[in-house]
C-alpha cells in the first residue's frame, strides 16, 4: 500500500442562497485556492475526480459544466461519481494506489436552493414501497430520533444539547452557515425541532492528495490517510434497526479506526439524532472532539458535506491541533452508506 495524504484544503463560504453564481463561479475560486496552497497547477496533477447530483442541478452530465472551473487545456485525466465529493477521494486513493497518478485534485459541490431538497432527496429511497408514499428526508430522520428515543438511547434535551454544541463550535469557523445561539425551533416533524435539522444552502470543497515523498514536498504536516473503507446497509428501512449503524461499525473496523484512540472526529450527521447512532457505533467517548468545525448541523451542502468532513480533519492535523482524527461521510436515509477514514500526523506514524 502506498502512503497517501491529503496535503491541501479548501472550502467556499456555504450560503443560503447563491443566485447569481452559477455551479462553476461557485466552485472555481475554492479550486484556484487548493492549487495556490501547494504551489501546483493544473497540468501537475494526475487524476481529477468529482463528486455532485444531477438531481440537485436539474439536469444530466451537469457535472461536465463544472470542469469549466478546472480548465479545458492541458487535457487531464478524470472521472465523476453521483454522489458526496468523500466517494470521489476513495475512488482518487484508489487511483494512485494502482501507481497510475502520484496526486489528485478531489471536488465536490452542491447547490440546494434552486430546489425542494426534502422532496428531491425522496428519490433515494426504495422506489416500489416507499418513495411512492413521498416521506421527505426530515420525515425519515424523525422516525430514527423517535426509535432512539423510545430505546433509551437519548432525549429531546440531550438532542438539542448536540445542536447547542455545534452552532457554538462553529462560531469559529468562517465558512459556516449557522453559528452562535440557535433556538430549538419548531417541530418540523416530531421528535424534531429545526435546531435538529441541517440548515439548506449552497457550497463547494476541493481536497488535493499526494503519495510518499511528494505529499512531504507539498505538505509541512500532510494528513496521512492510514485507512479508508466504506460500507452500506439494505435499502428498506423497515428491515434495519435503525437505533444502530453496523456499516459504520464495520467500516471503522477496516479503517483501523480501534487500534488505537483518536482524539478528533468530524463526523457527517446532518440530525442531531444521527451523532447519537454514529457515536455509539464509533465507540466516542467524551475524551474525543467531536465536529470542531460545527459540523453539518451548521453548513450542510449536499454533495460536498461528506468531502468536508475529511477537509476539516486533514486541517487539524495540518495546523497540529489533532494527530489521529477520523473522519466520516454518510450518503442516503438513515445512515445508510458510510464512509469511515482514519488521518494522521507524520509523528503520530512514527
Amino acid at each position: 500500500m502506498r502512503d497517501v495524504a491529503i496535503v491541501a484544503f479548501a472550502q467556499s463560504d456555504h450560503l443560503r442562497r447563491t443566485d447569481e453564481l452559477s455551479e462553476v463561479e461557485m466552485l472555481m475560486p475554492v479550486l484556484h485556492q487548493v492549487l495556490d496552497a501547494t504551489g501546483l497547477r493544473t497540468g501537475d496533477i494526475g487524476f481529477t475526480c468529482s463528486g455532485s447530483s444531477d438531481y440537485l442541478a436539474g439536469r444530466a452530465f451537469s457535472f461536465t459544466m463544472a470542469l469549466d472551473g478546472v480548465g479545458a487545456h492541458p487535457p487531464i485525466s478524470e472521472s465523476h461519481v453521483e454522489a458526496d465529493g468523500a466517494w470521489a477521494l476513495y475512488e482518487a486513493w484508489v487511483k494512485i494506489q494502482t501507481g497510475e497518478a502520484d496526486t489528485a485534485l478531489v471536488y465536490a459541490y452542491g447547490k440546494s436552493s434552486p430546489g425542494q431538497v426534502r422532496d428531491v432527496l425522496t428519490r433515494q429511497l426504495d422506489p416500489y414501497y416507499t418513495a411512492p408514499l413521498w416521506p421527505d428526508s426530515v420525515a425519515v430522520a424523525a422516525l430514527q430520533a423517535q426509535a432512539l428515543i423510545d430505546a433509551g438511547d437519548t432525549d429531546e434535551a440531550a438532542l438539542a444539547a448536540i445542536a447547542t454544541r455545534s452552532r457554538r463550535d462553529a462560531e469559529a469557523n468562517p465558512h459556516a452557515q449557522l453559528s452562535g445561539p440557535v433556538p430549538a425551533g419548531d417541530y418540523l416533524v416530531r421528535p424534531l425541532r429545526t435546531g435538529d435539522c441541517p440548515p439548506v444552502g449552497d457550497g463547494a470543497a476541493a481536497v488535493i492528495l499526494a503519495a510518499g515523498d511528494t505529499a512531504r514536498a507539498l505538505c509541512e504536516r500532510p494528513a496521512w490517510i492510514r485507512g479508508i473503507d466504506h460500507r452500506i446497509e439494505a435499502h428498506g428501512l423497515g428491515v434495519r434497526e435503525l437505533t444502530e449503524s453496523p456499516s459504520t461499525r464495520l467500516a471503522a473496523e477496516r479503517a483501523g479506526v480501534f487500534d488505537r484512540p483518536v482524539d478528533t472526529a468530524e463526523l457527517h450527521a446532518p440530525f442531531t439524532s444521527q451523532e447519537v447512532v454514529l457515536r455509539k457505533a464509533l465507540g466516542l467517548g467524551d475524551d474525543v472532539r467531536v465536529n470542531p468545525s460545527g459540523g453539518a448541523l451548521a453548513a450542510n451542502p449536499l454533495m460536498a458535506a461528506g468531502l468536508i468532513r475529511l477537509g476539516e480533519a486533514a486541517a487539524r492535523i495540518h495546523s497540529g491541533a489533532s494527530h489521529r482524527a477520523l473522519a466520516h461521510a454518510t450518503s442516503g436515509p438513515c445512515l445508510q452508506q458510510n464512509l469511515v477514514a482514519v488521518l494522521e500526523g507524520e509523528s503520530a506514524h512514527a
